[in-house]
């Protein structure tokens, strides 16, 4: 494990990193997760073996701090990611994101291009998302307070073992403010900007994941979109196989 200060207050993002050849490889989570259970097991796989791979938590997840006084918006996720980044010695590197990591990735990509040559985002939500009127057990129901006091273990029971075995890991206030900064999104938006980047972008998309919204934009705008059979949301999780080729053949 390593890691690195990258806030003016001293907290910290570890990752977990694996030797090989460069280009690096750079592996974010999305919401409630941790990267090095969610990519271990694919960085081994044949097609992606052998390079340096950063298995990285944002803060607030996984094995990272859990600063309170951090906001948990995405420029600020990519921003943290970026000194750790700095830190860790990358230029270059290839980025693999999925869900809110891969929204956090494209702003990386966006902000601090010499970070980053090649883009693959998984299951990334692109869009703003309307937080009004949310129904009950929603995230977005609650205030800090009440998510503390009983929305966090809602949430863990609602969302089923697979994903509440790294989201208990989590600082619960991170999550909701990480909920909210994803539907809030960015101006302009994260799809926006992914549609303006220059640099070589995939999207995957699980055949059983959350449909593509106007996948073909995103196609005109030169991002290669790919369907991933037999997966839902957790693309490297249902189909270990099929999203190392597609990681692996990204150009």
């Amino acid at each position: 494990m390593r890691d690195a200060v990258v806030t003016t207050a001293g907290s910290r993002i570890r990752w977990v990193e694996i030797a090989g050849a460069e280009p690096t490889r750079v592996y974010v989570h999305g919401l409630g997760a941790s990267s090095p259970v969610y990519y271990a097991a694919v960085t081994h796989h044949p097609a992606l073996a052998g390079r340096r791979s950063l298995l990285i938590d944002l803060l607030g997840f996984g094995i990272s701090d859990r600063p309170a006084d951090f906001g948990h918006t995405l420029p600020e996720h990519a921003e943290a990611l970026a000194a750790a980044l700095d830190a860790a010695g990358v230029r270059d590197a290839e980025v693999i994101g999925h869900s809110m990591g891969g929204a956090v990735a494209i702003l990386l990509a966006d902000r601090r291009p010499d970070l980053v040559a090649r883009l693959v985002v998984a299951e990334a939500p692109l869009d703003p998302k309307p937080t009004g009127n949310p129904p009950p057990g929603s995230v977005f129901a609650h205030t800090p307070e009440t998510f503390l006091e009983r929305g966090f273990t809602e949430t863990l029971e609602r969302v089923g073992p697979f994903w509440a075995a790294t989201m208990r890991l989590a600082d619960p206030l991170a999550v909701l403010r990480s909920a909210f900064g994803l539907a809030r999104n960015t101006t302009p938006t994260v799809r926006e900007t992914l549609a303006r980047l220059t640099l070589p972008r995939t999207f995957l998309a699980g055949d059983r994941g959350e449909e593509v919204r106007d996948a073909e934009g995103l196609r005109a705008a030169g991002v290669r979109v790919v369907t991933i059979a037999d997966s839902g949301h957790n693309v490297m999780i249902d189909n270990p196989d099929a999203f190392a080729r597609a990681v692996a053949g990204a150009a």
